[in-house]
């Protein structure tokens, strides 16, 4: 089948049926997971996908409707012009003019040659290098590999015409570890569109370490110390930040950024980028799913927050243009409006900022550690390196407040003391972000959110 050719016959029936602007997006999509347990196989799946779908524009009104297969192409078409007969008009909705879709390296030519046998001794090799790096290592949880391949068409009846293809690979694992007294766990991921960012043996240990890490952990009494937010944990706070950043939440008065542009909001040691074009990595894309070229946007500049994320809707309903952060779910569904590839860097000079877009564009691939946290561990005399948290779901996107669980390992004299379980760290997402003492060297991502380890001023810690 040919989806361009049939994407744009698709435009042309909505047209003659009246309408005054059209929108395919086609994805198809398949893959293969597998989970190992015992030296074998614990799970295998496959799956394959296809879908068509179809916006409209017609006085003002719009119409949307989709279909999983060719045949059904015209009561599709007729759904979404029916439909937009019954919607209220809207004077924001558009789809995009034409422009040229960005290069971006998203599809690694060697993952289609890879079979299921190929997944399955993945993971059986990530589930034997996790038990493998210590005897006290002795259960392996969810050591599962998965991959991924599909392709995008966008085409509209403003000259949008952008096909690409795309990849994925993930490893993750979670170890157990126990030394007789006590048991603790630790989990590692990683995630690329090229097959040898993501290293099950780097992933195992990572998992493994984590675990043995937090043996003998204990509890501490009630102290307000710096602590220092691990790469992962600094991630999962970003990830909460990310949802204010987004102009449609801001619009729905579900941001706490809201009416803060142009405003320092928290330290000035912290510049916060989105983009959509690092080779390899998780949100990285020629265009986002309305066509707009993808691009790298900072979004914070030493504190100072520049802008939002945009669609089209959202962009028209400011009067701006899309910054090319339209992202479907798939194709059930309209594009909102989500982060590509957002992380945090340490704000520098501009003679140096050229330096830190080539390192984060050069980085080895968003599964490789960078350097530990070292150099902001030796900078205290006493704290907190937080390596885990529970609950994080549970921050307040609105405003921004978190009560949350926490464990780690417990700072003296700028050594690792000792670990620490059952802690509780309250505050709130902008203060906390405020208080940035130092940013580390130890950039990594998780999916499409990453940062380095970052070292807070002084926090309410709880037993």
């Amino acid at each position: 089948m040919d989806v361009k050719l049939l994407a744009e016959g698709v435009i042309k029936k909505a047209l003659n049926k009246g309408c005054d602007k059209a929108e395919v997006f086609i994805k198809t999509s398949k893959g293969i997971s597998a989970e190992a347990k015992d030296g074998g196989v614990d799970a295998l799946e496959s799956s394959r996908e296809f879908g068509i779908a179809l916006k409209v524009i017609k006085n003002k009104r719009l119409g949307f409707s989709f279909t999983t297969g060719a045949d059904g192409v015209e009561d599709m078409i007729s759904d979404a012009v029916k439909g937009a007969e019954w919607t209220a008009p809207d004077e924001y909705i558009d789809i995009p003019e034409f422009m040229p879709a960005s290069e971006a390296l998203v599809m690694d030519e060697k993952m289609k040659d890879i079979k299921e046998d190929d997944i399955i001794k993945k993971a059986i090799l990530l589930e034997r290098s996790t038990l493998d790096l210590d005897s006290r290592i002795n259960k392996v949880r969810k050591a599962g590999v998965s991959i991924g391949m599909g392709s995008t068409t966008i085409v509209n009846s403003k000259g949008v015409n952008i096909s690409y293809e795309s990849g994925y690979i993930t490893a993750q694992v979670m170890a157990l570890a126990s030394d007789g007294q006590d048991s603790q766990m630790g989990w590692d991921f990683a995630m690329s569109r090229r097959m040898s960012d993501v290293d099950c043996v780097s992933v195992a240990q990572g998992a493994s370490k984590r675990a043995l890490q937090l043996l003998g952990a204990r509890k501490i009494s009630n102290v307000k110390v710096p602590v220092i937010l691990d790469s992962s944990v600094a991630k999962d706070f970003l990830g909460i930040f990310s949802s204010s950043l987004s102009a449609e939440a801001v619009q729905k008065g579900r941001s706490f950024l809201k009416g803060k542009a142009g405003k320092k909001i928290i330290s000035p040691l912290i510049n916060i980028i989105d983009d959509g074009l690092i080779p390899w990595h998780a949100g990285t894309k020629p265009a986002d799913d309305e066509g707009v070229p993808a691009s790298r946007k900072v979004l914070v500049e030493g504190g100072v927050l520049t802008g939002f994320i945009h669609n089209t809707y959202t962009a028209n309903k400011d009067g701006v243009r899309s910054t090319g952060n339209a992202v479907r779910g798939g194709f059930r569904g309209l594009p909102g409006v989500d982060v590509t590839n957002l992380y945090i860097e340490r704000q520098e000079t501009v003679d140096s900022r050229q330096e830190t877009v080539d390192r984060v564009q050069g980085f080895e691939g968003p599964g490789v550690r960078g350097q530990d946290n070292n150099r902001l561990i030796k900078s205290l005399s006493k704290g907190l390196l937080i390596l885990e948290t529970m609950g994080i779901h549970t921050a307040n996107p609105i405003s921004g407040d978190f009560s949350i669980g926490v464990s780690g390992l417990w700072i003296e004299g700028g050594e690792i003391a000792y670990p620490v379980k059952e802690a509780v760290m309250s505050g709130n997402i902008l203060e906390l972000f405020n208080n940035i003492q130092d940013v580390g060297d130890d950039l990594r991502f998780y999916g499409k959110i990453g940062s380095p380890g970052l070292l807070t001023g002084e926090v309410d810690i709880s037993a």
